[in-house]
């Protein structure tokens, strides 16, 4: 009965390894290379070359970088970034990596740049046989009774060998001697457990105590080994022990089970009575420390209940050895296993590792550029464990998985616009699928960096100047700014002024910009007589690269100022000083024109309206002067008491706000009627020779006023036809006429009368003393019906 117990035994241990040799197998992650190397290897050696196991171009290893980006043991190896030679970095010791593990194996996670790949790479352990087997005390003592049935097993102390696999402990070697023999038992974590089997019954009073040398060797080549020495006495009486139920019983505890959990109540028998029946429950002598932290037993009843916290992720099964002995004198005893399986509980949120290739992303960056590198995983197992990963909405990047489970690489998915958005925090959250799920966050930071796409920009284009004439040289007149929506150099501005060939040109070296500021200055006074418009063209630039950029037209109005004093076109005489002498026949009526005051004020508007007075007369009730048109008439007949000869002194000033005014001396001579008819007729005479001189002249005079009229009126409609606000555009000097008023002479011919109508002068005329450049002269004769010569200028 007791070998078939023991077979049963056996194959529930099989059973068991079985499956958890199918359980670790299940959780391990495949590499694409795996390299072994044994343990206390000295630093820089060369485990492998990745680059030409991986199967990557040679030829293309100088533009690749190779770089280790998480590992199960960071520190451990480096990896060659230029040839991806991969070695040792640091002393190896497979005992305090691994912790004892059998299996020991290193992930690394390597990113192979340009372009970007990830590979992963398993680095195995092996063993040295550099440790001995040790027991955990240097003597043992084992108390039998001398009734003991041969066969019965006695656990004794385990060997601990910190090495593995052939290097850890082999067999057991036990000292001659002709009661006991010594069996080897393999435990639920592949430790081979050494008992001590009674060979033959004991006799006290014959040997009382029996020593023992028990030896662990190890299967290293040599191979190494330690010793226990067992002390064995003899008792007497209690001959029963007490009987579990099963030798190994398995349950299953869900993790986070609450403290003072009952867990299992363990029911064992003895067939003695009294204290050699009573059973009490204690821990095997080998047990892990960590099963009584986290496990209670209670020594009366066997109740086993949870003490600290059961965490699957920690371990997925515990094993305990529960040791049920009697009260009899010695104590009999029996071992019972029990198998604790920890169920999995969703307690895990899942973990996110973000690898971030650079935080700073062009905005001109492609559609599908990496901007990291992202992986995730959850602690829990099955379907507790399966993550799926999710960015915050309206963003322009998307999450790609990769061929790795849990990997994903975060891309751009739109065109980025640094103007419209110039950073980006974006929420990544890991949700598993767990019941109810769990969920983790992320949140990266992205930065748009700027790319000189937009070009400067001006408020308004033409632009609009108005300065007044007589400026002073290099003030300031104007100022010119531009925006860029671009940032740092990209909207660093410059101005320049554009020179082109041409009039324009003329003006345009007329003005110098400040390159930085983009203030205006005026190398040159203007005159509102000789240039009244003119415009040009100023280049905004930005400091990108390449640079752009845009230009705007300035258009200048020079106003006019009271500047020019009213010019005397008649009288005048040689000396320069306005002089003239009117002779008239005594005779006349009142209201007879003696003769016409004519001025001329280069300025326009209010400057240029001319205002005639008296200044001086030698008596005032003869003459009269027409304040608008400068017409000296009579104001009453003459009589035998008045003096032959007046002087009438003219003032004429124009309107402006500073009025600036000129004088003209008119001598009236009154002279006898026949002396006035003798001049007449020899005014008639040179009338009749000078006719028609006068007609040819003003026939040509009339026909070239119309042409060049008409020619006026077709460049300006072409110049309105051609306006562009492109700074190529050619400005077209204006004839020197204000568009408003007109230079006018009128005279008689005959019972005829004409008038002369031309562009009136500017101050850029060259006005001389007795010029006819713009009047039709007709020498002076007496009429006697009103017969004078009439000259008028409109204003």
């Amino acid at each position: 009965m007791e070998a078939k117990g023991q077979r049963r035994g056996y194959e529930r241990w099989r059973i068991f390894l079985c499956f958890s040799l199918l359980v670790c197998f299940g959780q391990q992650v495949s590499a694409q290379i795996r390299y072994s190397l044994p343990e206390e290897m000295k630093v820089g050696s060369v485990v492998g070359n990745c680059a030409k196991d991986l199967g990557l171009d040679v030829t293309t290893l100088a533009d690749r970088r190779f770089r280790i980006v998480s590992g199960s043991n960071d520190g451990l190896f480096q990896v060659n970034q230029n040839n991806g030679i991969l070695y040792v970095d640091k002393h190896i010791d497979r005992e305090e990596v691994c912790d004892g593990n059998s299996a020991c194996l290193i992930n690394l996670k390597i990113v192979v740049e340009k372009p970007l790949e990830v590979r992963y790479i398993e680095v195995e352990i092996t063993d040295v046989n550099d440790h001995s087997p040790s027991f955990h005390d240097k003597d043992f003592y084992l108390e039998i009774w001398e009734n003991t049935v041969t066969g019965t097993r006695f656990e004794l102390q385990t060997a601990r060998d910190l090495d593995v696999g052939v290097n850890s402990v082999r067999h057991y070697q036990l000292s001659k001697n002709a009661h006991f023999d010594l069996e080897i038992k393999d435990s639920v974590y592949g430790d081979k457990t050494p008992f001590l089997i009674l060979q033959k019954p004991l006799d006290r009073e014959f040997t009382e105590i029996h020593r023992l040398l028990l030896t662990a060797v190890d299967g290293g080549n040599p191979p190494k080994s330690g010793t226990l020495n067992i002390t064995v006495i003899v008792l007497d009486v209690n001959d029963n022990r007490p009987i579990c139920n099963s030798d190994t019983l398995t349950i299953t505890l869900r993790e986070n089970a609450i403290v003072d959990t009952v867990v299992i109540i363990m029911n064992a028998s003895d067939a003695d009575s009294g204290l050699n029946g009573e059973v009490e429950y204690a821990y095997g002598r080998n047990m892990k420390p960590k099963i009584h932290e986290i496990f209670q037993l209670d020594r009366t009843t066997g109740e086993i209940r949870v003490r600290g916290l059961i965490d699957f992720e920690e371990n997925e099964i515990y094993s305990l050895m529960i040791r049920a002995s009697d009260k009899g004198l010695p104590p009999l005893n029996t071992d019972c296993q029990l198998i604790i399986k920890v169920e999995d509980v969703n307690d895990n949120k899942p973990e996110i590792q973000v690898t971030s290739l650079s935080n700073v992303v062009s905005e001109d960056a492609k559609i599908g550029t990496v901007i990291s590198l992202i992986s995730v995983s959850d602690k829990d197992s099955g379907i507790n464990g399966k993550v799926v990963c999710s960015l915050s909405d309206s963003v322009p990047f998307e999450l790609k998985p990769s061929v790795q489970d849990n990997m994903y690489s975060l891309e751009t998915k739109e065109r980025l616009d640094r103007e419209l958005v110039s950073e980006y925090n974006i929420k990544i959250t890991a949700t598993d699928l767990g019941e109810p799920s769990l969920s983790a966050y992320k949140t990266m930071f992205v930065q748009v960096s700027d790319v000189n796409d937009n070009v400067p920009q001006f408020s308004s284009n033409p632009l609009e100047l108005y300065l007044t004439e007589n400026n002073p040289l290099g003030a300031s007149i104007f100022s010119v700014s531009a925006s860029d929506r671009d940032i740092n150099e990209n909207a660093a501005i410059t101005y320049h002024i554009i020179r082109d060939g041409g009039i324009q040109n003329d003006m345009a070296t007329a003005m110098n910009i400040n390159s930085e500021t983009g203030v205006i200055h005026a190398l040159k006074s203007f005159d509102f007589e000789t240039v009244k418009r003119f415009q040009f063209h100023i280049l905004a630039t930005d400091s990108g690269a390449p640079s752009l950029s845009s230009n705007v037209t300035v258009k200048v109005f020079i106003l006019d100022q009271n500047d020019n004093i009213p010019v005397i076109l008649y009288p005048v005489s040689a000396n320069g000083s306005a002089e003239g002498v009117e002779e008239i026949p005594r005779n006349v009526n009142a209201g007879h024109l003696v003769t016409k005051v004519r001025a001329y004020d280069a300025d326009i508007g209010y400057n240029g309206w001319l205002l005639f007075s008296l200044q001086e007369v030698s008596d005032h009730s003869l003459f009269s002067l027409d304040r608008y048109t400068g017409q000296i008439r009579t104001l009453r007949s003459f009589t035998e008491t008045d003096e032959a000869q007046h002087k009438l002194i003219i003032l004429v000033k124009d309107n402006g706000n500073v009025s600036l005014s000129a004088t003209a001396t008119v001598i009236v001579k009154v002279v006898e009627p026949k002396e006035a008819f003798a001049a007449s007729d020899v005014e008639n005479a040179v009338k009749d020779e000078e006719e028609n001189n006068v007609t040819f002249y003003l026939i040509i005079t009339l026909g070239s006023v119309s042409v060049l009229f008409v020619i006026s009126i077709i460049v300006l409609i072409v110049m309105q036809c051609s306006k562009s606000t492109d700074y190529s555009s050619k400005y077209v000097q204006e004839p020197n006429y204000d568009g408003t008023l007109c230079h006018s002479i009128q005279y008689r011919s005959g019972d005829k009368r004409y008038m002369l109508v031309g562009p009136r002068m500017s101050i850029g005329s060259t006005l001389v003393p007795g010029s006819n450049g713009n009047t039709l002269v007709i020498p002076d004769r007496r009429r006697r019906d009103s017969g004078e010569v009439r000259m008028a200028g409109s204003y």
